[in-house]
């Protein structure tokens, strides 16, 4: 179920705008991005993946990296509140909306050297200066209010594949994933691409993490800038996610290999293209549901919070079969 975009070669569309933008694609005030791909449509034929009712959660716990989250953020805490004297309780919560899994929303990174959001967005609008009033545009609220991150979303069990063909890998090693293997993953899976679908990428991170203890994480911490494996930076792959996806995420904390080695991802899928980014995915249970039911395709819904001008949200994501 194809729709009119224009092709990866003919970006940018705004010729004074950074590279690859594809600003004005769905008018100047749009705060959706490559949401928009999710038409009803599009959403009630990705609904015929659902056959068996199985659910997945997504989500890694909020609590899951303890008081040592990567890139140095506020760890999360939560105060449980005896109503005394009632037999009542409340709880106060209190994190980065990066300390576990996240969706990147399109004011959280820019185009570094233009300093520009998506569509020309700038940190004046965000944090109301220079007689630019603050607003909430670009926050992920615009996204919760449509209705969430809902369509057919796809695994590329990278690590299985990598596993299967003995090929090492360091999850915490600057290293990158090009689109061809990738593209071989979906073929070895027999998985079948298709025009919207989210993307989701299990490097092994999770499987890597679990098997640290906690003086190695405080290790590998103490590297600055840290290092990551992830998906490669190169032309090949933003035409891969540009001509297929409508968001893109990964079960490590960069997505993309890390520190970049070329024109970051943030900046093209973010900024340019509106296209939302999910880190730290908890996707080794999917990847389990996957095999026993010999499909990497499945209905996807993640319903970010609602918080007009929020950053980045909890993904709140279910995989059903």
């Amino acid at each position: 179920m194809s729709q009119a975009i224009p092709a990866f070669a003919d970006l940018p569309l705004d010729k004074a705008g950074p590279p690859y933008n594809a600003w004005g694609l769905y008018g100047p005030d749009d705060e959706l991005g490559t949401l928009n791909r999710l038409t009803d449509d599009v959403v009630k034929a990705a609904s015929s993946e659902i056959k068996t009712g199985t659910r997945i959660n997504l989500d890694w716990p909020l609590n899951a990296q303890g008081d040592a989250p990567f890139f140095g953020r506020q760890a999360f805490e939560q105060t449980i509140v005896h109503k005394a004297p009632r037999f009542v309780n409340d709880d106060i919560w209190t994190f980065n909306t990066q300390s576990s899994s996240q969706w990147d929303g399109f004011r959280h990174f820019g185009y570094q050297k233009e300093e520009k959001f998506y569509n020309g967005v700038t940190q004046d609008h965000v944090h109301g200066r220079n007689s630019v009033p603050k607003s909430n545009v670009l926050g992920v609220g615009a996204w919760a209010e449509k209705g969430g991150i809902v369509g057919r979303g796809i695994l590329l069990d990278y690590h299985a594949w990598r596993l299967k063909h003995n090929l090492e890998h360091d999850a915490f090693a600057t290293a990158s994933i090009s689109a061809e293997t990738l593209r071989r993953v979906a073929e070895y899976q027999g998985t079948e691409i298709k025009f919207g679908d989210i993307l989701l990428i299990r490097s092994g991170y999770m499987d890597a993490y679990r098997r640290l203890n906690p003086a190695q994480i405080e290790e590998r911490r103490k590297v600055l800038p840290p290092s990551f494996t992830g998906v490669e930076s190169r032309p090949d792959m933003m035409e891969f996610l540009w001509t297929n996806f409508s968001a893109a995420g990964a079960d490590h904390p960069s997505f993309e290999a890390w520190p970049p080695q070329q024109t970051s991802l943030h900046e093209v899928m973010l900024a340019g293209w509106g296209m939302p980014i999910g880190e730290l995915f908890d996707l080794d249970r999917l990847a389990e549901q996957c095999e026993k039911a010999q499909r990497w395709s499945f209905f996807l819904v993640s319903q970010p919070v609602n918080v007009p001008g929020g950053v980045a949200s909890p993904p709140n994501m279910v995989a059903i079969f």
